[in-house]
């Protein structure tokens, strides 16, 4: 018997994350395999392994070597590397892309990968000239914002102040009478305004849109997005040091809003382009900073 199969998952030196590493690449193998329209018989014959082993890896229970996993790539015709790709980098739409491209001809990939950058190249250029800085208030969104603007010759827009400005009256006024919905309504409407008319611009906005997933995945997909990120005590300081005394009603209870707001947008907020941390750095520190960060 090879000495391949080193342990089964039944071994009770097996740690939880080998298990679930190990049923992971076995999904992978059986996958690969099934997108090939190959028995495992087959699959094993070419590879040079045996149909045993192969069931065994397939089903997670063992931990095969690196070289008879390598024959049995090649068997399949399938990038190794894909098998070892963290969890979530391994989306449904990733694998239905590498199926559809593992299935043309050589000579087709260069006219697929021309027409791509034919139809998405424009659009990603024209993303990265709208540059728009995320995050709750006391980021520093609207100081550096204004800054770089100023120095890139861009104009400046602040989305809060243009929906206030559509609609005749405060962003605070526009909640009490339409409430959040209605509130995002005209946010998106503004936001859709906004990029059609300007093709190149800075652009601040509200740190609540990305609890808005068709508006937050519009802004990301048609501008260069960069998040603000600062502590919690931070956020309270700078805002208390731009007058509003309001946080400081009940602070111990604010405070803990704070942090469980921060925690709760991590993940969206952690979709920008790119994340720059604001916290005990000066003005001049963090600009330098984010100009470093332009894609342009």
């Amino acid at each position: 018997m090879p000495t391949a199969i080193k342990q089964t998952l039944s071994s009770p030196y097996a740690a939880p994350e080998e298990t679930q590493f190990l049923a992971q690449l076995g999904r992978r193998v059986r996958e690969a395999r099934d997108r090939r329209g190959l028995s495992r018989k087959l699959t094993a014959r070419e590879a040079g392994v045996s149909e045993r082993h192969l069931a065994s890896l397939e089903a997670g229970e063992g931990n095969i070597s690196i070289a008879l996993l390598r024959r049995i790539a090649l068997a399949l015709n399938a990038p190794l590397s894909d098998w070892f790709a963290p969890e979530g980098e391994d989306s449904v739409e990733r694998r239905l892309i590498r199926r559809f491209l593992e299935r043309l001809p050589q000579h087709r990939l260069e006219e697929i990968v021309f027409r791509l950058m034919r139809e998405f190249g424009q659009e990603e250029a024209a993303r990265k000239k709208r540059i728009v800085l995320l995050g709750l208030r006391g980021a520093g969104k609207t100081t550096l914002g204004t800054r770089l603007a100023r120095e890139s010759g861009l104009p400046f827009v602040e989305l809060d102040r243009e929906i206030e400005s559509e609609t005749g009256m405060p962003t605070s006024e526009i909640f009490s009478l339409y409430g959040q919905a209605g509130y995002r309504r005209v946010e998106r409407r503004c936001l859709e305004r906004i990029l059609k008319e300007r093709d190149r611009a800075v652009l601040c906005v509200g740190g609540g849109i990305v609890a808005q997933p068709e508006t937050f995945d519009f802004l990301l997909s048609h501008c260069y997005t960069i998040w603000l990120r600062a502590t919690p005590e931070e956020h309270m300081a700078r805002v208390v040091a731009q007058g509003d005394l309001r946080p400081m009603a009940g602070n111990d209870e604010a405070m803990e809003d704070l942090r469980q707001i921060l925690e709760a947008r991590y993940p969206l907020y952690n979709k920008a382009d790119q994340v720059l941390d604001t916290s005990g750095r000066s003005v001049e520190q963090s600009f330098q900073e984010l100009q470093e960060l332009l894609p342009i």
